[in-house]
């Protein structure tokens, strides 16, 4: 009776926090087809404003790789209206943050002004969207930019190169066997011409999302909206047909060599669905059951009671067509890749062909319960899950009702969906080690 009682005064509790949590929205299209989602809290005197396009690494052809994320550098260079160098400028004179991110799926750029600023973030974000200046100049500075920042990020950086490697592991077809970044032979080829296409295909509004949240008023909001927004024209159609990879039915060994690294690792990788399949959100579930955490499965037993790794880890790396679910580790002292690998398979196949236990399930539906209330904690952290939740997702409601499909997932449905991806002929194996001393 007691432990009927706090459950029922648990799942109680846990309604009326989604309920206090909604946010409310609404959205609407222009006529030119840019997507508009408004969310009004006036708690605090700030706003944030945003445009998502949809448009990231993978949009690309052969040879051309890596100009959404160029893009999301040279998109700062400039306007008819905003003198070269003065947008960064512009916005911290006025009280305000700005930034940028580039994936495979999107490139998202975004304002946080006092809210007595929301006009010039919308005029800034129109200016960019209407009137950018792309010359050689811009292209060759913002091509340095990224040159340096992949030498800094990738080249440079232990174990800088690992998401590459999963990524030519685990795709021969689709675009995300290429790096988001792209390959700096593909951007010094890229012509004026190629650039200025691209943008005329991408950055344009039937593409986009704009978000604005925070302390605003929806009518006079909406006039803005218009007056900045509504004379830009529509572009063409975005029209993509990527090719679909081939079943991974037979595991798969490859080495990889670093430079700047001593110590070697192993990276299990499986390619997973989309982040819009049910089965994503389960893959979410049995990472965290694996490796968040020094209690999860995965640190205590080989981290902290047999000390066999320094860092072990299972990452379930969510992108629109296919997913990629790596266990990432890194050895103590003798301490064999293999053996590494060895531990990892059974703490897997306990997964596969046991259900966890109850306690285990419960600590991991409060995880995202916590997760989930966290995310909404801030317009900013707002206004990039309802746009990535409306163009990634197809579903802006997702910000109030996505902890329900957590919470309906079941322990029978984690066994299965490990089962289904998580099996060894699916995998590759990935040697990831120093680089050898050039001979003598």
């Amino acid at each position: 009776m007691k432990r009927k009682l706090f459950l029922a005064v648990t799942l109680s509790i846990a309604a009326l926090t989604a309920k206090a949590q909604e946010v409310a929205y609404e959205e609407y299209n222009l006529d030119n087809g840019l997507h508009v989602i408004l969310h009004q809290d006036n708690s605090a005197p700030l706003v944030t404003t945003s445009v998502m396009y949809h448009v990231g690494g993978k949009d690309r052809t052969e040879g051309r790789t890596g100009f959404a994320h160029l893009f999301e550098h040279l998109l700062f260079e400039g306007t008819e209206n905003i003198e070269r160098g003065k947008w960064f400028e512009i916005v911290s004179s006025n009280g305000g943050q700005n930034n940028a991110n580039t994936s495979q799926d999107r490139t998202y750029y975004y304002e946080v002004f006092p809210s007595n600023n929301l006009q010039l973030g919308l005029w800034l974000e129109s200016e960019r969207m209407l009137h950018p200046i792309i010359n050689q100049v811009g292209i060759d500075t913002q091509i340095e930019v990224v040159k340096e920042e992949k030498r800094r990020s990738y080249d440079n950086r232990p174990y800088g190169q690992i998401l590459q490697a999963v990524g030519e592991a685990l795709f021969s077809k689709h675009p995300y066997k290429d790096p988001n970044i792209g390959y700096m032979k593909d951007l010094e080829a890229a012509t004026l011409e190629d650039v200025t296409a691209y943008n005329k295909l991408y950055y344009v509004p039937n593409n986009a999302v704009l978000t604005v949240a925070g302390d605003i008023d929806i009518a006079k909001t909406k006039k803005m909206i218009e007056d900045y927004f509504g004379p830009i024209k529509r572009g063409g159609d975005v029209i993509r047909n990527y090719p679909k990879e081939d079943p991974i039915t037979v595991e798969s060994k490859s080495v990889v060599y670093d430079q700047n690294i001593q110590i070697p690792a192993s990276i299990i990788a499986y390619r997973t669905p989309g982040f819009k399949e049910r089965d994503a959100y389960v893959l979410e579930m049995i990472s965290s059951y694996l490796s968040d955490g020094p209690s999860s499965k995965l640190y205590k037993k080989m981290v902290d009671e047999q000390k066999q790794a320094l860092q072990v880890g299972a990452f379930n790396i969510g992108q629109e067509d296919y997913g990629m679910y790596l266990v990432f580790s890194l050895p103590v002292g003798e301490t064999t890749l293999e053996t590494l690998n060895t531990e990892i398979e059974e703490e897997i196949v306990k997964v596969r062909t046991e259900l966890i236990s109850e306690s285990d399930y419960q600590k991991l539906q409060n995880k995202f319960e916590n997760e989930f209330v966290n995310s909404n904690s801030s317009v900013e952290g707002i206004a990039g899950s309802l746009a990535t939740n409306y163009m990634l997702y197809g579903d802006t409601s997702l910000i109030n009702k996505e902890i329900d499909i957590y919470r309906s997932i079941t322990r029978e449905e984690i066994k299965a969906v490990a089962d289904k991806y998580l099996k060894p002929n699916q995998r590759v194996i990935i040697d990831y080690l120093p680089q050898e001393k050039p001979a003598n």
